[in-house]
């Protein structure tokens, strides 16, 4: 009787690998950016309903559990009630009204544990299963410290709001803005890395297009970043006017303050027209870079891309332009935040699409001189 060495045995040992778990770790980090949209957009309504500072301690375990009863209510009130801006600003407040504000706060910091958890559970459980090699594991793990770093973040910017001027820093809030966006562009990318393996290495084909979005990509973060600059000295609130503001190209008041360099951070008129520059750039630069990709021979996932980052360029400047003409009502302000996050996506989207191959020349296709 024929035996098997013992050797040529297949021994399971528990790890994993292959393109499945690419598509598990993917599908988990996708998961992870759906996450952090929705607490982009929850956190714009969290700014714009004031609700910010209604919690006034850091508390990561412990705070996890929101007041459970009448006595529990009163002691998280009365603790508000010091704040300057309770005694400034909603000195007339009650419980009940207290108990608004304080929901949208207190579900921001949730949703905040609750991405914390949703990623490191299963990035340990992917590590203990094989399914991440060690550089894979070092990127993911620089994302958790990040989401950490975003966490302290928030409470820093919290801080800034409760002293005599009972207003968040403009520059905590766009950084705390802006790290949100880097954590959903870096899981993002990974994602994308994993699932299409075959633009690992870029095509050089398409270098030009690919630089191309890259500007663009950097024009959306520099409007991001102009905007949470808006969000945070409420310019939204002035010169609700479009194309001009109030009757002017440039708004004469765009350098009112000295030193100069400070318009570009305190002036209401300064910071909209900053703002403003960067979705006319992108006005012009989206549907210039669409058109040059019609001429291109591209894989269907490229196209499609593209297609997708002109529509939400339309879609984020029509709700951007009526958040300004309707004087910023909460849904259409918050819309247009999650609009931020989603024209990133499809920038990044469009530039991971063109590292990948072209489409291939229809049969009989003859090549032009």
């Amino acid at each position: 009787m024929n035996t098997i060495p013992a050797d040529a045995i297949p021994v399971d040992s528990g790890r994993e690998s292959g393109p499945a778990a690419r598509r598990q770790v993917a599908a988990w980090l996708l998961v992870c950016c759906v996450l952090v949209f929705a607490i982009v957009v929850v956190g714009g309504v969290t700014r714009l309903t004031h609700s910010g500072l209604s919690i006034v301690e850091w508390q990561p375990i412990l705070g996890t559990l929101p007041p459970l009863d009448e006595a529990q209510w009163l002691e998280t009130f009365g603790k508000y009630q010091l704040t300057p801006e309770y005694q400034k600003v909603n000195h007339a407040m009650s419980l009940d009204e207290f108990k608004g504000i304080f929901w949208w706060e207190y579900f921001h910091r949730l949703l905040g544990r609750v991405i914390g958890v949703v990623f490191l559970l299963p990035l340990l459980w992917f590590w203990w299963r094989g399914r991440i090699d060690e550089p894979l594991a070092l990127k993911l793990a620089s994302i958790f410290v990040l989401g950490g770093l975003q966490g302290a973040m928030g409470w820093y910017m919290v801080k800034s709001g409760l002293v005599d001027d009972p207003r968040v820093s403009q520059f905590r809030l766009t950084a705390h803005l802006s790290l949100a966006l880097a954590i959903h562009a870096a899981m993002l990318w990974t994602a994308l890395g994993l699932l299409y393996r075959d633009a690992a290495a870029p095509n050089a084909q398409t270098a030009p297009l690919r630089r191309f979005s890259w500007i663009i990509t950097a024009v959306i973060a520099y409007t991001v970043v102009t905007g949470g600059f808006v969000a945070g000295i409420r310019a939204g609130f002035a010169y609700n006017t479009f194309p001009l503001m109030n009757g002017h190209l440039v708004p004469p008041e765009i350098f009112m303050l000295d030193p100069w360099h400070l318009n570009f951070f305190y002036n209401m008129a300064t910071v909209q027209f900053d703002h403003r520059l960067g979705a006319w750039l992108l006005a012009v630069l989206v549907p210039w870079f669409w058109l040059k990709a019609r001429r291109e021979a591209l894989s269907p996932r490229a196209n499609l891309a593209i297609w997708l980052l002109l529509g939400v360029l339309a879609l984020q400047l029509a709700l951007g332009i009526a958040t300004l003409l309707l004087v910023v009502p909460i849904a259409l302000a918050a819309a247009h935040q999650g609009g931020a996050v989603l024209l990133l996506t499809a920038a990044l989207l469009a530039n991971h699409a063109l590292r990948s191959p072209p489409a291939p020349a229809p049969a009989g296709a003859t090549l032009r001189a």
